[in-house]
């Protein structure tokens, strides 16, 4: 009974928006019959509207943002994978902006919108559905991501790959309208630079609305629904508007999640989080159930004596043996505290139990620390005791100066990436043979550094073995905590003096715990993770089966694509476009996971350095536009090739400073490269006679140039900047035999009478 009233406003959601959907459908065909052309733009006779190409470029970024966001969500493999959305996204857009020439396809871009709100939300099996195509196309011993075999089953991921092709496919085709849109109007402007002026501003823009969408943590129904909004504005006949604006309402009813006082939804700027209250009979609040992602992530409970005294069932193991008290019983007493991942309260509870004298909590998601100080029966937060740092874990260990008696990483764990344009989940970066090297200086002389974590995959347990090894030069402690209440942790623990034994030989009832409990490692040849190559959760330094399926399977599908419509197969994509697409992708991502690492892999630092970029992009234009003639592009080429080298050879790790004062050498650094390769691409841009065809190359390069971002997984993040550098140079190389092919087609049609044309080249005289 339970099970069909939570599902029943879900059934009628979606026989309501596949009853709609079905009617625009028969709308369309009839106006087509008529000779309507049912959603069909505005002639090709139409003038420049930069209103127009300023809200397509809008949308664009903002869509990109809200439907990687939104399906990382409902299909676990995005999550992990996050920039497969991205790229989906681009493919859709590129092969958009090859077809400005023909009729905007609309109807399939709402009917694909549409659709992928109803295959994701169908209310019967659609979860397991979907699971099932995250475990086949995750599974592997390669690597590991939550709930996914460690064994791949070939058969099954074969079964599964259409229904993903069908997920690829719906996501591609959402992105071609926009794409044709905004090619047309680069190919109706009277100057390309100007055009492609609005076309950075409306993605400047995206970008920002969407951030500050994130910071508001509105539901997904909010900027789904906006971007079907956004489509009816950019309709040129009013019944067109009113088809599309009607659809907000199944849309509506299939995203809203009904919401009660003990269970609720929160969107933050990380995660999707559902929170659920559990009651005892006689109504004491027992527990609080975070699920991130739809899968289970942490939980809010109350271990003090007095609550256990009244529930003496609630605990399976002794609460002295439980993984929240354990860490606390290996320091001296009144311990100076630094909890990094403090979650929703449950190890600040403990610190404050076991008298700890001083405690720093940190937290990366405001929407978890907040449900911790609102939720947790022991209010652990309102303690003076306690200072709470909503921040990045490593960025709080490269500030802080202070030093602590225990330092707990606390089942800090990830369940996403730290930015569309990376493959690296939030938490990469703490888990390095640098972050626990920082974690160690920050110790007493008799301090203790204390790790849990789930070890799902035996290598990933050998992996902090051999870590706590090299930076404490002994072996650390291993013995595992088993919880009524959460994962069961693996504990890692260790000393630079001898605390660990004398804790042990202090307390007998401990040492017997960890006598029974203690884990002895398998001595597996596996890397160490470094600030260099941070993938804990990849076995070796190889690309995972799993990134090369995925890879393959989008290539192929841009390929299928791209030579399957007759409009794209007879424009050949611009070399020169193509690789300055893939080499700033490369750069883009570089910029963001390096600067991440000085300043926190925060939603607001990805921000800003994405945003910057855009900008500095945006600068690069408007200093072209207006100063072409003292503008040397060997002058251009030799700057971006220098700025490249500098950031190679430059060991950034090594440079005295502050973080901050670091991370400021690093992003001017890198935005030296950035700059001048945007007054590269404005340079050629601004004679470009097909400003929309150009532009589709660059965004299909950019494609290619996030597929080769999966070569640091085997090479590490540093080797990613020698490829970008060749990439730059094969453009170079493109730039030069273009302009002696321009030339040398001038000097023809000169002598013809003639002059080139686009399909939309109009006279910039």
């Amino acid at each position: 009974m339970y099970y069909w009233v939570s599902m029943e406003p879900r059934v009628i959601a979606f026989a309501t928006a596949l009853a709609t959907l079905l009617l625009v459908r028969l709308l369309m065909v009839m106006a087509r019959r008529r000779g309507g052309g049912f959603l069909q733009p505005a002639d090709r006779s139409s003038l420049w509207r930069p209103h127009q190409l300023f809200l397509a470029s809008f949308l664009t970024l903002f869509a990109e943002l809200a439907f990687i966001r939104w399906i990382a969500v409902e299909v676990h493999i995005f999550a992990y994978f996050k920039n497969l959305a991205l790229l989906l996204c681009f493919v859709g857009f590129g092969l958009g902006c090859t077809l400005a020439a023909q009729p905007i396809r609309w109807a399939r871009s709402v009917t694909a919108l549409m659709g992928l709100l109803l295959v994701v939300r169908l209310p019967w099996h659609s979860g397991k559905v979907l699971d099932g195509i995250s475990q086949a196309l995750g599974s592997g011993s390669d690597m590991l991501i939550w709930a996914t075999s460690a064994v791949r089953n070939w058969i099954d991921f074969t079964s599964i790959l259409l229904l993903a092709l069908i997920l690829f496919l719906l996501l591609v085709w959402i992105f071609i309208p926009l794409g044709q849109l905004v090619g047309r109007q680069m190919d109706l402007g009277t100057s390309p630079l100007i055009s492609y002026s609005w076309n950075l501003a409306g993605s400047l823009a995206g970008i920002l609305t969407f951030l500050m969408v994130g910071r508001m943590m509105l539901p997904p129904w909010v900027w789904l629904g906006a971007v079907l909004a956004g489509f009816a504005l950019l309709q040129t006949r009013g019944k067109d508007r009113i088809l599309l604006l009607a659809l907000l309402v199944p849309l509506f009813f299939l995203l809203y999640d009904p919401a009660s006082p003990d269970h609720y939804t929160i969107w933050t700027p990380y995660h999707e989080i559902e929170y659920t209250r559990v009651y005892a009979l006689n109504g004491d609040f027992v527990a609080g159930f975070l699920e991130v992602n739809h899968t289970g992530y942490q939980s809010i409970v109350n271990l003090s004596a007095n609550f256990l005294s009244r529930h003496p069932k609630l605990l399976q193991e002794p609460p002295e043996e439980n993984p929240y008290n354990v860490p606390f019983r290996f320091p001296q007493s009144a311990p100076k505290v630094l909890v990094v991942g403090s979650g929703t309260g449950d190890d600040v509870a403990a610190a404050l139990r076991h008298g700890s004298s001083a405690i720093d909590a940190v937290e990366i998601d405001p929407a978890i620390l907040a449900l911790g100080k609102r939720e947790h029966p022991e209010h652990p937060y309102d303690s003076s005791r306690v200072s709470v740092h909503l921040t990045d874990a490593r960025a709080f260990l490269k500030r802080t100066s202070k030093r602590y008696d225990l330092i707990l990483f606390a089942l800090l764990d990830s369940h996403t990436q730290l930015s569309d344009y990376s493959n690296m989940r939030i938490d990469n970066f703490v888990y390095t043979l640098e972050s626990l090297r920082e974690a160690r200086e920050h110790l007493q002389p008799d301090g203790v550094l204390f790790v849990k974590f789930v070890v799902d995959r035996p290598w990933v347990g050998d992996r902090f073995n051999e870590m706590f090894r090299q930076i404490f030069g002994k072996a650390p402690l291993i013995f595992l905590a088993n919880s009524s209440f959460t994962y069961h942790a693996m504990c890692f623990a260790a000393s630079p003096s001898d605390r660990i034994e004398q804790a042990l030989n202090s307390d007998r009832s401990l040492s017997d715990f960890v006598s029974r409990s203690r884990v002895s490692p398998d001595k597996s040849d596996v890397p160490m993770t470094t600030d260099d190559w941070p993938y804990l959760y990849q076995r070796d330094r190889a690309i995972p089966r799993a990134y090369l399926s995925i890879g393959v399977l989008v290539l192929f599908l841009t390929l299928g694509l791209y030579w399957t419509i007759p409009g794209a197969r007879r424009q050949v994509p611009s070399l020169f476009y193509f690789m300055m697409g893939a080499g700033f992708m490369l750069l883009e991502t570089q910029g963001v996971s390096r600067l991440a690492l000085y300043f926190g892999t925060t939603w607001q630092v990805n921000g800003i350095v994405i945003s910057a970029m855009l900008t500095a992009l945006l600068i690069a234009n408007w200093a072209v536009e207006y100063f072409p003639k003292k503008l040397s592009r060997v002058w251009i080429v030799l700057p971006l090739l220098a700025g490249l080298f500098i950031a190679y050879l430059v060991p950034f790790s090594r440079l005295p400073g502050s973080p901050a004062l670091v991370g400021t050498v690093v992003a001017v650094v890198f935005s030296v490269p950035v700059v001048f390769a945007g007054l590269l691409f404005s340079l050629e841009f601004r004679d470009e006679l097909m400003p929309g065809a150009a532009l589709g190359s660059n965004v299909l390069g950019a494609v290619v140039g996030g597929l080769l971002e999966n070569l640091s997984l085997r090479f590490g993040m540093r080797a990613l900047l020698p490829i970008t550098i060749g990439i730059y140079c094969l453009s170079f190389i493109a730039l030069y035999t273009r302009r002696k092919q321009t030339r040398y087609t001038s000097a023809v049609e000169q002598q013809r009478g003639t002059i080139p044309t686009g399909s939309f080249a109009v006279d910039r005289k």
